[in-house]
């Protein structure tokens, strides 16, 4: 994944501006920044949900704007995943596998297994706790098979627990083929899941460095934001 000097920006004046980062296949990138400071602006223009007004995005070495081969690649979970409270874990699967013909049933316990969900799939998701729908929302993800992942805030509103499982799921992805890109402004979860870590403010990269051991990401945080030097 490539950003080249990525800006869109709203009329507000929030969002991205002039981004440029590249991810390697195999790593967990972890974005950091304030509310509000373009996060996910920056993670709905790789996905398509949003275009960039400047910059090109490249995803396996081709243009995001060709329809015909990146963001198959691609699974994402944008904030909070749209379940039908009525319909089980299952009937989720199965609406979702009509727009993949390659996708069937086994595939479908698969990704169930892998975000720990097969004992429930035939229970309805209103019956989830936020944990479990968050990671049925991943489950929705995985179904293509993608080589990148982008999850925006996948942590937000869960309970301990449920961090530590999400946070387990997200690392064992390279081990299944997929880089990770995922935003948050929890420092304590990017630095249990990250690799390399890039903090936005204000809709700009201040910085972007691998997150060696000993770092104290919330010293380094302040210092970013605040303006600070960064040796």
């Amino acid at each position: 994944l490539s950003l080249d000097h990525v800006s869109k920006v709203y009329h507000n004046g929030r969002g991205a501006k002039n981004i440029s980062f590249s991810v390697a296949r195999g790593q967990v990138v972890g974005l950091l920044g304030p509310n509000g400071s373009g996060k996910t602006t920056i993670m709905k223009s790789i996905t398509g949900l949003s275009q960039p007004s400047e910059g090109s995005i490249t995803i396996f070495g081709a243009p995001s704007t060709d329809r015909e081969a990146p963001l198959k690649h691609v699974g994402a979970l944008i904030e909070q995943p749209a379940l039908y409270e009525n319909l089980t874990a299952w009937d989720h699967l199965v609406m979702a596998a009509r727009f993949y013909p390659a996708v069937d049933e086994k595939r479908m316990d698969q990704v169930l297994t892998i975000v720990g969900l097969a004992p429930y799939k035939k229970e309805r998701c209103g019956k989830f706790s936020l944990g479990m729908k968050q990671r049925m929302g991943i489950a929705l993800a995985l179904l293509s098979k993608p080589e990148l992942m982008i999850l925006d805030e996948p942590t937000n509103g869960l309970d301990p627990v449920g961090i530590q499982e999400l946070r387990a799921l997200v690392r064992s992805f390279p081990e299944h083929g997929i880089t990770v890109v995922l935003s948050s402004h929890i420092l304590n979860e990017v630095e249990h899941m990250a690799d390399l870590v890039g903090i936005i403010v204000e809709g700009r990269l201040a910085y972007e460095a691998p997150l060696g051991e000993g770092v104290d990401l919330e010293r380094l945080f302040m210092d970013v934001c605040l303006g600070k030097a960064v040796a």
